[in-house]
Protein backbone atom coordinates (compact mmCIF):
# COMPACT_ATOMS: atom_id res chain seq x y z
CA UNK A 1 0.00 0.00 0.00
CA UNK A 2 1.35 3.40 -0.68
CA UNK A 3 1.13 6.83 0.65
CA UNK A 4 0.09 9.24 -1.65
CA UNK A 5 -0.57 12.85 -0.97
CA UNK A 6 -2.77 14.75 -3.73
CA UNK A 7 -3.24 18.61 -4.04
CA UNK A 8 -5.55 20.60 -6.25
CA UNK A 9 -4.39 24.33 -7.29
CA UNK A 10 -6.31 26.44 -4.89
CA UNK A 11 -9.80 27.81 -5.79
CA UNK A 12 -10.30 31.80 -5.87
CA UNK A 13 -11.85 32.84 -3.14
CA UNK A 14 -13.99 35.35 -5.36
CA UNK A 15 -17.17 33.49 -6.07
CA UNK A 16 -18.12 29.90 -6.47
CA UNK A 17 -16.18 28.11 -9.55
CA UNK A 18 -17.10 27.65 -13.53
CA UNK A 19 -16.75 24.39 -14.69
CA UNK A 20 -13.54 25.30 -16.18
CA UNK A 21 -12.31 25.73 -13.00
CA UNK A 22 -13.51 22.41 -11.74
CA UNK A 23 -12.17 19.99 -15.19
CA UNK A 24 -8.45 21.73 -14.92
CA UNK A 25 -7.69 20.49 -11.11
CA UNK A 26 -10.23 19.43 -8.77
CA UNK A 27 -12.36 17.07 -10.54
CA UNK A 28 -9.12 14.95 -12.33
CA UNK A 29 -7.51 15.31 -8.86
CA UNK A 30 -10.80 14.00 -7.33
CA UNK A 31 -11.26 11.10 -10.02
CA UNK A 32 -7.57 10.02 -9.30
CA UNK A 33 -7.54 10.05 -5.41
CA UNK A 34 -10.45 7.55 -5.48
CA UNK A 35 -9.33 5.85 -8.24
CA UNK A 36 -5.88 4.94 -5.69
CA UNK A 37 -8.30 4.62 -2.32
CA UNK A 38 -10.31 2.02 -4.57
CA UNK A 39 -6.79 0.16 -5.10
CA UNK A 40 -6.59 -0.18 -1.28
CA UNK A 41 -3.31 2.51 -1.10
CA UNK A 42 -3.83 5.64 1.62
CA UNK A 43 -4.56 8.85 0.01
CA UNK A 44 -4.55 12.48 1.57
CA UNK A 45 -6.32 14.53 -0.64
CA UNK A 46 -5.58 17.97 -0.02
CA UNK A 47 -7.28 21.45 -1.34
CA UNK A 48 -8.61 24.93 0.43
CA UNK A 49 -9.72 28.30 -0.67
CA UNK A 50 -6.87 30.46 -1.70
CA UNK A 51 -8.29 34.06 0.50
CA UNK A 52 -5.24 36.56 0.43
CA UNK A 53 -4.54 39.36 -2.63
CA UNK A 54 -6.44 42.20 -4.54
CA UNK A 55 -9.24 40.31 -6.00
CA UNK A 56 -10.72 39.56 -2.80
CA UNK A 57 -10.03 43.19 -1.38
CA UNK A 58 -12.04 44.48 -4.50
CA UNK A 59 -14.68 41.43 -4.22
CA UNK A 60 -15.58 42.18 -0.77
CA UNK A 61 -16.02 45.73 -1.75
CA UNK A 62 -18.23 45.44 -3.99
CA UNK A 63 -20.44 43.11 -1.71
CA UNK A 64 -20.47 45.83 0.60
CA UNK A 65 -18.35 43.64 3.47
CA UNK A 66 -15.18 42.83 5.26
CA UNK A 67 -12.79 40.87 3.42
CA UNK A 68 -13.12 38.09 6.78
CA UNK A 69 -16.52 38.21 6.67
CA UNK A 70 -16.51 38.07 2.85
CA UNK A 71 -14.17 35.23 2.76
CA UNK A 72 -16.01 33.00 5.45
CA UNK A 73 -18.78 33.26 3.45
CA UNK A 74 -17.03 32.33 0.23
CA UNK A 75 -15.32 29.77 1.42
CA UNK A 76 -18.18 27.59 2.98
CA UNK A 77 -20.68 28.19 -0.42
CA UNK A 78 -16.98 26.41 -2.22
CA UNK A 79 -16.95 23.93 0.63
CA UNK A 80 -20.36 22.99 -0.13
CA UNK A 81 -20.28 23.23 -4.07
CA UNK A 82 -17.37 20.79 -3.58
CA UNK A 83 -19.23 18.24 -1.37
CA UNK A 84 -22.41 18.38 -3.74
CA UNK A 85 -20.48 17.33 -6.58
CA UNK A 86 -18.47 14.72 -5.07
CA UNK A 87 -15.05 16.00 -3.97
CA UNK A 88 -13.68 13.62 -2.15
CA UNK A 89 -10.96 15.92 0.05
CA UNK A 90 -9.76 14.87 3.08
CA UNK A 91 -9.44 18.56 4.17
CA UNK A 92 -10.65 21.45 2.56
CA UNK A 93 -8.51 24.53 4.10
CA UNK A 94 -8.35 28.27 4.27
CA UNK A 95 -4.96 29.92 2.98
CA UNK A 96 -6.19 32.93 5.57
CA UNK A 97 -5.79 30.28 8.28
CA UNK A 98 -3.08 30.44 11.33
CA UNK A 99 -0.95 27.29 9.99
CA UNK A 100 -0.41 29.19 6.71
CA UNK A 101 0.24 32.38 8.46
CA UNK A 102 3.02 30.63 10.81
CA UNK A 103 4.31 29.01 8.03
CA UNK A 104 4.80 31.51 5.30
CA UNK A 105 6.45 33.45 7.77
CA UNK A 106 8.90 30.74 8.53
CA UNK A 107 9.63 30.41 5.15
CA UNK A 108 10.11 34.18 4.38
CA UNK A 109 12.73 33.83 7.61
CA UNK A 110 14.69 30.98 6.32
CA UNK A 111 14.92 31.99 2.96
CA UNK A 112 16.20 35.23 4.20
CA UNK A 113 18.59 33.77 6.21
CA UNK A 114 19.96 31.89 3.10
CA UNK A 115 20.29 34.59 1.16
CA UNK A 116 17.76 34.60 -0.96
CA UNK A 117 15.15 36.85 -0.04
CA UNK A 118 15.95 40.48 -0.01
CA UNK A 119 14.90 44.61 0.64
CA UNK A 120 14.59 46.60 -2.72
CA UNK A 121 13.11 49.97 -3.95
CA UNK A 122 10.88 49.10 -6.17
CA UNK A 123 9.04 50.74 -8.61
CA UNK A 124 5.26 50.87 -8.13
CA UNK A 125 2.02 52.23 -9.86
CA UNK A 126 0.69 55.00 -7.35
CA UNK A 127 -2.91 56.04 -7.75
CA UNK A 128 -3.36 59.75 -7.29
CA UNK A 129 -7.28 59.64 -7.22
CA UNK A 130 -7.26 57.07 -4.72
CA UNK A 131 -4.25 57.95 -2.90
CA UNK A 132 -2.76 54.18 -2.50
CA UNK A 133 -0.44 52.45 -4.42
CA UNK A 134 -1.57 49.67 -6.55
CA UNK A 135 -0.44 46.09 -6.25
CA UNK A 136 -0.54 44.05 -9.67
CA UNK A 137 -3.99 43.19 -9.77
CA UNK A 138 -5.13 46.10 -9.10
CA UNK A 139 -4.00 47.61 -11.86
CA UNK A 140 -5.02 46.80 -15.53
CA UNK A 141 -3.94 47.24 -19.10
CA UNK A 142 -2.98 46.20 -22.43
CA UNK A 143 -0.45 43.81 -22.65
CA UNK A 144 3.06 44.20 -23.80
CA UNK A 145 3.61 41.15 -25.84
CA UNK A 146 0.14 39.92 -27.43
CA UNK A 147 -1.93 43.82 -26.96
CA UNK A 148 -4.88 41.99 -24.57
CA UNK A 149 -6.41 45.20 -23.53
CA UNK A 150 -7.73 43.17 -20.30
CA UNK A 151 -4.53 42.14 -18.98
CA UNK A 152 -3.68 42.39 -15.10
CA UNK A 153 -0.70 43.41 -13.81
CA UNK A 154 0.35 40.45 -12.89
CA UNK A 155 0.05 38.01 -15.30
CA UNK A 156 -1.83 37.95 -18.76
CA UNK A 157 -5.25 35.53 -18.76
CA UNK A 158 -4.75 35.79 -23.04
CA UNK A 159 -1.16 35.01 -23.76
CA UNK A 160 -0.28 33.37 -20.18
CA UNK A 161 3.21 36.04 -19.82
CA UNK A 162 3.77 37.11 -16.13
CA UNK A 163 4.09 40.26 -15.80
CA UNK A 164 5.08 43.70 -13.92
CA UNK A 165 2.39 46.30 -13.24
CA UNK A 166 4.80 48.92 -15.33
CA UNK A 167 4.78 46.98 -17.95
CA UNK A 168 1.34 47.49 -18.76
CA UNK A 169 0.41 50.04 -22.03
CA UNK A 170 -2.30 52.13 -21.31
CA UNK A 171 -2.97 50.93 -17.47
CA UNK A 172 -5.74 51.80 -15.08
CA UNK A 173 -6.81 51.75 -11.81
CA UNK A 174 -9.26 48.00 -11.45
CA UNK A 175 -9.94 50.07 -8.00
CA UNK A 176 -11.82 53.42 -9.41
CA UNK A 177 -10.58 53.07 -13.57
CA UNK A 178 -8.75 56.16 -12.86
CA UNK A 179 -5.77 56.83 -15.49
CA UNK A 180 -4.34 59.28 -12.78
CA UNK A 181 -1.38 57.41 -12.18
CA UNK A 182 2.43 57.89 -11.24
CA UNK A 183 5.15 55.47 -10.54
CA UNK A 184 6.44 56.11 -7.30
CA UNK A 185 9.50 54.52 -4.89
CA UNK A 186 8.63 51.58 -2.39
CA UNK A 187 10.29 49.21 -0.43
CA UNK A 188 9.67 45.34 -0.77
CA UNK A 189 10.85 42.19 -0.69
CA UNK A 190 12.36 40.05 -3.35
CA UNK A 191 12.70 36.35 -3.75
CA UNK A 192 16.06 35.97 -5.78
CA UNK A 193 15.02 33.34 -7.92
CA UNK A 194 17.62 33.71 -10.26
CA UNK A 195 20.25 32.25 -7.70
CA UNK A 196 18.66 29.11 -7.90
CA UNK A 197 18.15 28.79 -11.39
CA UNK A 198 20.23 26.14 -12.04
CA UNK A 199 19.21 23.68 -9.41
CA UNK A 200 15.26 24.56 -10.29
CA UNK A 201 16.01 23.11 -14.12
CA UNK A 202 17.90 20.24 -12.37
CA UNK A 203 15.24 19.67 -10.33
CA UNK A 204 12.48 19.93 -13.37
CA UNK A 205 14.81 17.50 -15.00
CA UNK A 206 14.32 15.02 -12.56
CA UNK A 207 10.41 15.53 -11.65
CA UNK A 208 7.54 13.70 -13.85
CA UNK A 209 6.47 16.88 -15.46
CA UNK A 210 3.55 15.83 -17.31
CA UNK A 211 4.47 17.19 -20.91
CA UNK A 212 2.23 20.42 -20.95
CA UNK A 213 3.93 20.83 -17.34
CA UNK A 214 7.28 20.51 -18.57
CA UNK A 215 7.15 22.61 -21.72
CA UNK A 216 5.42 25.28 -19.72
CA UNK A 217 8.82 24.87 -16.60
CA UNK A 218 11.29 25.05 -19.54
CA UNK A 219 9.61 27.89 -21.63
CA UNK A 220 10.06 30.06 -18.59
CA UNK A 221 13.64 28.87 -17.44
CA UNK A 222 14.60 29.25 -20.88
CA UNK A 223 13.20 32.87 -20.91
CA UNK A 224 15.22 33.41 -17.79
CA UNK A 225 14.10 33.72 -14.55
CA UNK A 226 14.00 36.75 -13.04
CA UNK A 227 13.75 37.74 -8.93
CA UNK A 228 10.61 38.17 -7.79
CA UNK A 229 8.02 40.69 -5.58
CA UNK A 230 6.60 38.84 -2.88
CA UNK A 231 5.22 41.17 -0.89
CA UNK A 232 2.21 43.46 -1.85
CA UNK A 233 0.88 47.16 -0.28
CA UNK A 234 -2.66 45.62 0.92
CA UNK A 235 -4.36 44.89 4.22
CA UNK A 236 -5.78 41.63 3.84
CA UNK A 237 -2.82 38.89 3.54
CA UNK A 238 -0.12 37.67 5.97
CA UNK A 239 1.70 40.57 7.36
CA UNK A 240 5.47 40.73 6.80
CA UNK A 241 7.17 40.61 9.94
CA UNK A 242 11.11 41.59 11.35
CA UNK A 243 12.94 39.04 13.48
CA UNK A 244 10.84 39.31 16.96
CA UNK A 245 7.53 38.77 14.86
CA UNK A 246 6.80 42.45 14.88
CA UNK A 247 6.41 44.78 12.17
CA UNK A 248 9.28 45.12 10.01
CA UNK A 249 10.43 48.23 10.23
CA UNK A 250 10.04 50.38 6.65
CA UNK A 251 7.79 47.98 5.82
CA UNK A 252 4.81 48.53 8.20
CA UNK A 253 1.52 47.57 6.70
CA UNK A 254 2.93 45.48 4.00
CA UNK A 255 1.87 42.01 3.50
CA UNK A 256 3.09 38.96 1.50
CA UNK A 257 2.30 38.07 -2.19
CA UNK A 258 -0.56 35.84 -2.21
CA UNK A 259 1.14 34.04 -5.15
CA UNK A 260 4.37 33.79 -2.16
CA UNK A 261 1.83 32.38 0.47
CA UNK A 262 -0.72 30.21 -1.48
CA UNK A 263 1.52 27.51 -2.39
CA UNK A 264 2.71 27.09 1.22
CA UNK A 265 -1.18 26.55 2.24
CA UNK A 266 -0.71 22.75 0.67
CA UNK A 267 1.26 22.32 4.12
CA UNK A 268 -0.82 24.57 6.04
CA UNK A 269 -3.85 22.67 5.52
CA UNK A 270 -2.44 19.91 5.99
CA UNK A 271 -1.38 20.89 9.00
CA UNK A 272 -5.32 21.99 9.82
CA UNK A 273 -6.54 18.73 8.83
CA UNK A 274 -3.79 17.61 11.67
CA UNK A 275 -5.28 19.45 14.20
CA UNK A 276 -8.59 18.93 12.99
CA UNK A 277 -8.02 15.21 13.20
CA UNK A 278 -5.32 14.49 15.77
CA UNK A 279 -3.17 12.95 13.14
CA UNK A 280 0.40 14.13 11.97
CA UNK A 281 0.80 16.48 8.87
CA UNK A 282 4.95 16.11 9.69
CA UNK A 283 5.20 12.57 7.59
CA UNK A 284 3.48 13.52 4.74
CA UNK A 285 6.02 16.32 4.55
CA UNK A 286 8.95 15.94 6.39
CA UNK A 287 11.45 13.72 4.42
CA UNK A 288 13.11 13.38 7.84
CA UNK A 289 10.19 12.59 9.47
CA UNK A 290 7.99 9.59 7.15
CA UNK A 291 7.51 11.86 3.90
CA UNK A 292 10.59 9.94 1.92
CA UNK A 293 7.87 7.18 0.87
CA UNK A 294 5.39 9.57 0.24
CA UNK A 295 3.79 10.08 -3.48
CA UNK A 296 3.36 13.71 -4.02
CA UNK A 297 1.47 14.14 -6.98
CA UNK A 298 -0.22 17.86 -7.86
CA UNK A 299 -3.12 19.07 -10.76
CA UNK A 300 -3.81 22.70 -11.94
CA UNK A 301 -4.51 24.13 -14.84
CA UNK A 302 -1.43 25.56 -17.30
CA UNK A 303 -2.31 29.06 -15.91
CA UNK A 304 -1.09 28.05 -12.59
CA UNK A 305 2.22 25.69 -13.69
CA UNK A 306 4.62 28.35 -13.72
CA UNK A 307 4.33 29.23 -10.11
CA UNK A 308 4.53 25.34 -9.37
CA UNK A 309 7.69 24.66 -11.55
CA UNK A 310 9.30 27.83 -10.30
CA UNK A 311 8.89 29.77 -7.26
CA UNK A 312 7.33 27.58 -5.25
CA UNK A 313 10.03 25.10 -6.09
CA UNK A 314 12.25 28.13 -4.93
CA UNK A 315 10.87 28.59 -1.73
CA UNK A 316 10.89 24.95 -0.61
CA UNK A 317 14.41 24.25 -2.25
CA UNK A 318 15.78 27.49 -0.87
CA UNK A 319 14.86 26.80 2.43
CA UNK A 320 17.19 24.32 3.09
CA UNK A 321 14.89 22.22 5.03
CA UNK A 322 13.96 18.70 4.47
CA UNK A 323 10.51 19.25 2.82
CA UNK A 324 8.75 16.91 0.41
CA UNK A 325 8.79 18.40 -3.12
CA UNK A 326 6.01 17.30 -5.80
CA UNK A 327 6.95 14.01 -7.56
CA UNK A 328 4.19 13.97 -10.51
CA UNK A 329 2.58 17.41 -11.87
CA UNK A 330 -0.80 16.85 -14.16
CA UNK A 331 -1.22 20.26 -16.23
CA UNK A 332 -4.49 20.62 -18.12
CA UNK A 333 -5.92 23.29 -20.97
CA UNK A 334 -8.40 24.85 -20.56
CA UNK A 335 -12.23 24.44 -20.96
CA UNK A 336 -13.83 26.74 -23.15
CA UNK A 337 -17.38 28.17 -23.75
CA UNK A 338 -18.10 27.81 -27.03
CA UNK A 339 -15.62 30.01 -28.86
CA UNK A 340 -14.48 32.30 -25.72
CA UNK A 341 -13.26 31.60 -22.14
CA UNK A 342 -15.20 31.05 -18.98
CA UNK A 343 -14.47 33.50 -16.80
CA UNK A 344 -15.25 34.17 -13.03
CA UNK A 345 -14.88 37.82 -13.09
CA UNK A 346 -16.90 38.10 -15.78
CA UNK A 347 -19.21 35.59 -15.31
CA UNK A 348 -19.53 34.02 -18.77
CA UNK A 349 -19.99 30.21 -18.88
CA UNK A 350 -21.79 27.64 -16.34
CA UNK A 351 -20.39 27.68 -12.97
CA UNK A 352 -21.19 24.66 -10.06
CA UNK A 353 -23.84 25.88 -8.04
CA UNK A 354 -25.55 26.74 -11.69
CA UNK A 355 -24.70 23.23 -13.04
CA UNK A 356 -26.18 21.58 -10.14
CA UNK A 357 -29.51 23.14 -10.30
CA UNK A 358 -29.90 21.43 -14.35
CA UNK A 359 -28.52 18.00 -13.72
CA UNK A 360 -26.74 16.01 -10.81
CA UNK A 361 -23.26 16.02 -10.41
CA UNK A 362 -22.71 12.68 -12.04
CA UNK A 363 -23.81 13.94 -15.51
CA UNK A 364 -21.33 16.74 -15.42
CA UNK A 365 -18.51 14.76 -13.99
CA UNK A 366 -18.52 11.92 -16.82
CA UNK A 367 -18.23 14.59 -19.42
CA UNK A 368 -15.90 17.16 -18.13
CA UNK A 369 -13.56 13.69 -17.27
CA UNK A 370 -14.68 11.90 -20.84
CA UNK A 371 -14.17 14.84 -23.03
CA UNK A 372 -12.11 17.35 -20.58
CA UNK A 373 -9.32 19.51 -22.13
CA UNK A 374 -6.44 17.05 -21.45
CA UNK A 375 -4.00 17.39 -24.25
CA UNK A 376 -5.54 20.51 -26.11
CA UNK A 377 -7.88 23.12 -25.17
CA UNK A 378 -11.71 22.13 -25.55
CA UNK A 379 -14.74 23.90 -26.10
CA UNK A 380 -18.13 22.74 -24.05
CA UNK A 381 -21.22 23.03 -26.19
CA UNK A 382 -24.84 22.22 -25.15
CA UNK A 383 -24.82 19.76 -28.55
CA UNK A 384 -21.92 18.45 -27.14
CA UNK A 385 -22.88 17.66 -23.28
CA UNK A 386 -26.23 16.27 -24.58
CA UNK A 387 -25.14 13.75 -27.05
CA UNK A 388 -22.83 12.50 -24.43
CA UNK A 389 -25.27 11.98 -21.48
CA UNK A 390 -27.38 10.22 -24.05
CA UNK A 391 -24.91 8.30 -25.74
CA UNK A 392 -22.77 6.96 -22.87
CA UNK A 393 -24.56 7.31 -19.68
CA UNK A 394 -27.88 6.81 -20.66
CA UNK A 395 -27.71 4.24 -23.54
CA UNK A 396 -24.85 2.29 -23.02
CA UNK A 397 -24.63 2.38 -18.84
CA UNK A 398 -27.94 2.98 -17.77
CA UNK A 399 -30.22 1.15 -19.97
CA UNK A 400 -27.53 -2.15 -19.75
CA UNK A 401 -28.55 -1.43 -15.98
CA UNK A 402 -31.86 -1.45 -16.07
CA UNK A 403 -32.86 -4.27 -18.66
CA UNK A 404 -31.07 -6.98 -16.64
CA UNK A 405 -31.97 -6.23 -13.17
CA UNK A 406 -35.89 -5.52 -14.64
CA UNK A 407 -34.82 -8.89 -16.36
CA UNK A 408 -33.90 -10.82 -13.42
CA UNK A 409 -36.94 -9.40 -11.45
CA UNK A 410 -39.65 -10.38 -13.50
CA UNK A 411 -38.30 -13.98 -14.48
CA UNK A 412 -35.86 -15.14 -11.93
CA UNK A 413 -38.09 -13.68 -8.62
CA UNK A 414 -35.59 -10.51 -8.26
CA UNK A 415 -32.57 -12.95 -6.93
CA UNK A 416 -29.59 -13.87 -9.47
CA UNK A 417 -30.06 -17.43 -10.99
CA UNK A 418 -28.09 -20.34 -10.20
CA UNK A 419 -28.02 -23.02 -12.96
CA UNK A 420 -26.39 -23.38 -15.60
CA UNK A 421 -22.92 -23.19 -16.76
CA UNK A 422 -20.43 -21.02 -17.95
CA UNK A 423 -20.06 -21.57 -22.05
CA UNK A 424 -17.58 -20.02 -24.55
CA UNK A 425 -19.58 -17.04 -25.05
CA UNK A 426 -18.79 -16.03 -20.71
CA UNK A 427 -14.87 -16.92 -21.74
CA UNK A 428 -14.70 -14.88 -23.99
CA UNK A 429 -16.22 -12.18 -22.72
CA UNK A 430 -14.32 -12.39 -19.55
CA UNK A 431 -11.11 -12.31 -21.34
CA UNK A 432 -12.43 -9.28 -23.34
CA UNK A 433 -13.36 -7.46 -20.08
CA UNK A 434 -10.36 -8.26 -18.24
CA UNK A 435 -7.68 -6.50 -20.86
CA UNK A 436 -10.81 -3.44 -20.66
CA UNK A 437 -10.08 -3.53 -17.33
CA UNK A 438 -6.24 -3.35 -17.46
CA UNK A 439 -6.50 -0.96 -19.88
CA UNK A 440 -8.31 1.27 -17.91
CA UNK A 441 -6.02 0.77 -14.84
CA UNK A 442 -2.88 1.50 -17.04
CA UNK A 443 -4.57 4.93 -18.54
CA UNK A 444 -5.44 6.16 -14.76
CA UNK A 445 -1.88 5.10 -13.48
CA UNK A 446 -0.82 7.25 -16.36
CA UNK A 447 -3.50 9.75 -15.52
CA UNK A 448 -4.91 9.84 -18.82
CA UNK A 449 -8.08 10.77 -17.84
CA UNK A 450 -9.91 10.97 -21.14
CA UNK A 451 -8.67 7.69 -22.37
CA UNK A 452 -9.45 5.96 -19.02
CA UNK A 453 -13.06 6.91 -19.36
CA UNK A 454 -13.54 6.19 -23.08
CA UNK A 455 -12.05 2.50 -22.12
CA UNK A 456 -14.50 2.27 -19.35
CA UNK A 457 -17.15 3.06 -21.74
CA UNK A 458 -15.75 0.31 -24.04
CA UNK A 459 -16.01 -2.01 -21.40
CA UNK A 460 -19.85 -1.02 -20.74
CA UNK A 461 -20.31 -1.84 -24.72
CA UNK A 462 -19.10 -5.35 -24.58
CA UNK A 463 -21.47 -6.15 -21.84
CA UNK A 464 -24.26 -4.62 -23.95
CA UNK A 465 -22.87 -6.53 -26.51
CA UNK A 466 -23.04 -9.60 -24.26
CA UNK A 467 -26.70 -8.96 -24.12
CA UNK A 468 -27.33 -8.93 -27.27
CA UNK A 469 -25.65 -12.21 -28.24
CA UNK A 470 -26.51 -13.93 -25.04
CA UNK A 471 -30.23 -13.05 -25.64
CA UNK A 472 -31.61 -14.54 -22.13
CA UNK A 473 -35.48 -13.05 -22.96
CA UNK A 474 -35.25 -15.20 -25.87
CA UNK A 475 -33.46 -18.27 -24.44
CA UNK A 476 -35.92 -18.18 -21.31
CA UNK A 477 -38.42 -19.41 -23.53
CA UNK A 478 -36.94 -22.51 -24.37
CA UNK A 479 -33.71 -23.05 -22.16
CA UNK A 480 -34.18 -21.58 -18.47
CA UNK A 481 -30.72 -22.51 -17.62
CA UNK A 482 -29.21 -21.07 -20.03
CA UNK A 483 -30.67 -17.75 -20.05
CA UNK A 484 -29.98 -17.90 -16.08
CA UNK A 485 -26.18 -17.84 -17.16
CA UNK A 486 -26.79 -15.00 -19.28
CA UNK A 487 -28.67 -12.97 -16.59
CA UNK A 488 -26.16 -14.40 -13.72
CA UNK A 489 -23.34 -12.96 -16.13
CA UNK A 490 -25.15 -9.66 -16.88
CA UNK A 491 -26.07 -8.91 -13.20
CA UNK A 492 -22.30 -9.87 -12.52
CA UNK A 493 -21.61 -7.42 -14.94
CA UNK A 494 -23.52 -4.69 -13.27
CA UNK A 495 -21.63 -5.08 -9.87
CA UNK A 496 -18.35 -4.82 -12.05
CA UNK A 497 -20.18 -1.55 -13.66
CA UNK A 498 -20.21 0.05 -10.75
CA UNK A 499 -16.74 -0.19 -9.56
CA UNK A 500 -15.54 0.96 -12.49
CA UNK A 501 -17.65 3.81 -12.76
CA UNK A 502 -16.77 4.77 -9.33
CA UNK A 503 -13.99 7.01 -9.74
CA UNK A 504 -15.84 8.99 -12.33
CA UNK A 505 -19.47 8.73 -11.01
CA UNK A 506 -19.59 7.82 -7.50
CA UNK A 507 -23.20 8.94 -6.43
CA UNK A 508 -24.32 6.77 -9.59
CA UNK A 509 -22.07 3.85 -8.46
CA UNK A 510 -23.54 3.13 -5.08
CA UNK A 511 -27.37 3.26 -7.23
CA UNK A 512 -25.69 0.43 -9.75
CA UNK A 513 -24.00 -1.16 -7.30
CA UNK A 514 -27.14 -1.25 -4.73
CA UNK A 515 -29.06 -2.53 -7.34
CA UNK A 516 -27.42 -6.18 -7.35
CA UNK A 517 -27.24 -5.79 -3.22
CA UNK A 518 -23.45 -4.74 -3.86
CA UNK A 519 -21.26 -2.57 -1.75
CA UNK A 520 -18.13 -3.31 -3.07
CA UNK A 521 -16.88 -0.14 -4.71
CA UNK A 522 -13.06 -1.33 -5.49
CA UNK A 523 -11.45 -1.05 -8.45
CA UNK A 524 -10.95 -5.16 -9.73
CA UNK A 525 -7.70 -6.44 -9.12
CA UNK A 526 -5.84 -8.52 -11.85
CA UNK A 527 -6.95 -12.33 -10.37
CA UNK A 528 -10.02 -11.41 -9.64
CA UNK A 529 -12.60 -13.96 -10.53
CA UNK A 530 -14.89 -10.54 -12.57
CA UNK A 531 -17.80 -12.50 -13.26
CA UNK A 532 -18.62 -14.87 -10.34
CA UNK A 533 -18.93 -11.99 -7.65
CA UNK A 534 -22.62 -12.36 -7.08
CA UNK A 535 -23.97 -15.43 -5.08
CA UNK A 536 -26.65 -16.92 -6.93
CA UNK A 537 -29.69 -16.48 -4.40
CA UNK A 538 -28.66 -12.94 -4.12
CA UNK A 539 -31.70 -10.04 -4.17
CA UNK A 540 -31.54 -7.38 -6.80
CA UNK A 541 -33.86 -4.61 -7.09
CA UNK A 542 -33.92 -1.78 -10.11
CA UNK A 543 -33.46 1.54 -8.86
CA UNK A 544 -35.58 3.72 -11.31
CA UNK A 545 -33.56 5.41 -13.96
CA UNK A 546 -30.08 5.98 -13.37
CA UNK A 547 -29.86 8.57 -16.35
CA UNK A 548 -32.78 10.73 -18.20
CA UNK A 549 -31.39 12.00 -21.16
CA UNK A 550 -31.40 15.54 -22.12
CA UNK A 551 -33.66 16.00 -24.82
CA UNK A 552 -33.95 19.06 -27.19
CA UNK A 553 -35.90 21.78 -25.03
CA UNK A 554 -33.52 21.78 -22.58
CA UNK A 555 -30.78 22.41 -25.00
CA UNK A 556 -32.86 25.02 -26.08
CA UNK A 557 -33.98 26.70 -23.01
CA UNK A 558 -29.95 26.01 -21.04
CA UNK A 559 -28.67 28.03 -24.74
CA UNK A 560 -31.44 30.95 -23.97
CA UNK A 561 -30.52 31.18 -20.42
CA UNK A 562 -26.51 30.40 -20.31
CA UNK A 563 -25.81 30.84 -24.05
CA UNK A 564 -25.04 28.33 -26.50
CA UNK A 565 -23.57 30.04 -29.64
CA UNK A 566 -20.11 31.57 -31.33
CA UNK A 567 -21.80 34.97 -30.44
CA UNK A 568 -21.35 33.83 -26.77
CA UNK A 569 -17.22 34.24 -27.26
CA UNK A 570 -17.36 38.30 -28.91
Amino acid sequence: MARILITSALPYINGIKHLGNLAGSMLPADVWARFKRAQGHEVLYICATDEHGTPAELAAAAAGQDVRTYCDEQHEIQRRAGDQFGLSYDWFGRSSSEQNRRLTQHFAKVLEDNGLIEERVDQMIYSVDDARFLPDRYVEGTCPHCAYEKARGDQCDNCGRLLDPIELKDPYSAVSGSRNLEVRDTRHLYLLQTKLADRIRDWVGRTDLQPLARSIAYKHLDEGLIDRGITRDLKWGVPVVGPDGGPRPGMEGKVFYVWFDAPIEYIAATEEWADATGRSWRDWWRTDEGAEDVRYVQFMGKDNVAFHTVSFPVTILGSGEPWKTVDTLKAFNWLNWYGGKFSTSQGRGVFMDQALELLPADYWRWYLTAYGPEHSDSAFTWEQFQAATNKDLADVLGNFVNRIVKFAESKFAGVVPAGGEAGPLEVKLEADIRAGVAEAAAHFEAMEFRKAAQTIRAVWVLGNEYLQEAAPWTAFKTDVDRAAVGVRTGLNLVALFARLAAPILPFAAERIAASVGSTDLSWPSADEDLLGVLAPGQTVQAGGVLFAKIDDAQVAEWAARFGGSDSQAT
